[in-house]
């Protein structure tokens, strides 16, 4: 019970990466309008460049950032609100020095987000006995790394679920896939044998929402 009342508190925790003085004008303004993310975001995703880059390559990607971002990120901590764009900034720049070498990049730091990062910080949510526990249980995940929105279950049957966004625009499919990544690695570490996610319905090509369909053995 101490684990979960502890989950409850971080995700009662959001807090903006921005002086308390104005942390009130920028709600009032942006809530209507922003997506947000946690500061985990983009540090799992820098951590995960870290294992694959040299630090002179790292620099020229962050270089294409304003400066503004640049110390967002640099300075954020692992629990602390900040706008979903620059997540998504930070993402189009790496793929810009990677696609064309690597374009599976961003699905593997999804994955790396959760089996290393996500376990780090959320163990308690992850790790659960079977896929399906993980799927249907009552903390959402999905909140504790993004707002507004959130991912519920709308299909399941035996070793099969499909997941569906609601309530958030990824803005880019760079973002569907890592989450791909990342249902891959929570349903592995969940028991899942032969795994896969596909990405069957997306709001950026035309669809009303996004969906995964997850299958599993």
């Amino acid at each position: 019970m101490t684990e979960v009342r502890d989950l409850r508190r971080r995700r009662a925790q959001w807090r903006p990466a921005v002086s308390p003085l104005v942390e009130d004008g920028v709600r009032v303004r942006d809530e209507r309008t922003e997506m947000f993310t946690r500061g985990s975001t983009v540090r799992s995703t820098l951590d995960f460049l870290r294992e694959l880059l040299p630090a002179t390559d790292i620099d020229d990607i962050l270089n294409r950032l304003s400066p503004a971002d640049r110390r967002t990120i640099r300075n954020v901590s692992d629990t602390d609100e900040i706008p979903y764009r620059v997540a998504v900034t930070l993402w189009r720049s790496v793929d810009q020095s990677l696609r064309a070498t690597d374009p599976d990049w961003i699905d593997r730091s999804g994955s790396w987000a959760i089996a290393r990062a996500g376990m780090r910080l959320y163990a308690g949510l992850i790790k659960k006995p079977s896929p399906m526990d993980f799927l249907t249980q009552q903390i959402s995940l999905f909140h504790l790394y993004y707002r507004p929105g959130d991912m519920i279950l709308v299909e399941q049957g035996a070793g099969r679920a499909v997941m569906r966004l609601v309530g958030f625009q990824p803005q880019e499919t760079l973002f569907c896939r890592r989450l791909n990544g990342g249902w891959l690695a929570a349903l592995q570490i969940t028991g899942g044998r032969d795994v896969t996610s596909i990405h069957n319905r997306c709001s950026l090509e035309g669809d009303p929402f996004c969906e995964w369909e997850l299958r599993w053995r």
